[in-house]
């Protein structure tokens, strides 16, 4: 069993699990109405040689919802407040979805606590998602609520939130969230740390997107020469075969894409 608990931050309290000892920390942020739950095995592969910790998000699984607005810069500060808490020093930080566009505000707003960055699906800037995706952001909330009851994400929530109830809010504010505009390039090309940007080759992002992603980090705007040492940037990008926004998570391309990446010195 992981051990567990919470970080008790200025205004909430950010459940954790951690499997595995020493090494570098790699803390994972899940996707959007994600509890750790679904990410257990993938987990436990990473921890083999290394602490790897979990977090629920404010208002997902364990966490409470405190009625502090949802903003994905709230959510960077809320990562960066649990590496402090749990005194892990510089981590690899590894987000997907939701969780990505929280450990790329972490990463932006504290820099200090991240030593390298894996980005997984999702984009700098609100206009990267497809447009049927930004419709039906537009569209999220509790009206969709019967049809996310019959969900297996529900039943993972139900099955340990503090408050079962909560769910029709935690769609509320993930919708208003995700309906805000956000276009963060300027930021991105100001990272100092290396980032892995994966997508999946059917995600909810275009991979055009990506290529311009992975511009604003210094890489593939020019051939890295004869032996792959001119100017080649210190991120990566990987544009996962066979997959799409709800399973690259957990496809075997990518998790020895994240592998190898956090594997560099």
């Amino acid at each position: 069993m992981p051990e567990s608990g919470y970080a008790q931050l200025d205004d909430v309290a950010i459940y954790w699990e951690r499997r595995g000892q020493g090494g570098t920390p790699l803390l994972v942020a899940h996707g959007g109405f994600h509890t750790i739950e679904p990410y257990a095995g993938t987990l436990d592969q990473l921890s083999e040689h290394r602490a790897v910790y979990a977090v629920e998000l404010q208002g997902h699984g364990h966490t409470a919802d405190t009625g502090r607005p949802f903003s994905q810069e709230a959510f960077g500060d809320d990562l960066a407040g649990v590496i402090r808490a749990l005194d892990l020093g510089p981590t690899d930080l590894v987000g997907y979805s939701l969780g990505a566009g929280a450990s790329l505000r972490c990463a932006i707003q504290h820099p200090e606590c991240v030593r390298r960055l894996t980005v997984l699906s999702f984009p700098y800037c609100r206009d990267g998602w497809f447009p049927e995706v930004r419709a039906a952001f537009d569209q999220m909330g509790r009206a969709g609520f019967e049809q996310m009851r019959q969900s297996p994400l529900y039943d993972a929530y139900v099955a340990v939130a503090p408050d079962p109830e909560a769910f029709p809010g935690l769609m509320d504010h993930m919708g208003e969230m995700m309906r805000r505009p956000y276009d963060w390039a300027d930021e991105v090309k100001g990272l100092a740390v290396p980032v892995l940007l994966a997508f999946a080759d059917a995600d909810s992002v275009p991979p055009a997107h990506a290529a311009e992603f992975y511009a604003l980090l210094g890489g593939g705007l020019r051939d890295a020469g004869w032996d792959g040492t001119v100017h080649r940037a210190p991120s990566r990008l990987a544009i996962i075969p066979n997959a799409t926004h709800y399973d690259v998570f957990w496809n075997p391309a990518f998790q020895a894409a994240l592998a190898q990446f956090v594997a560099e010195p």
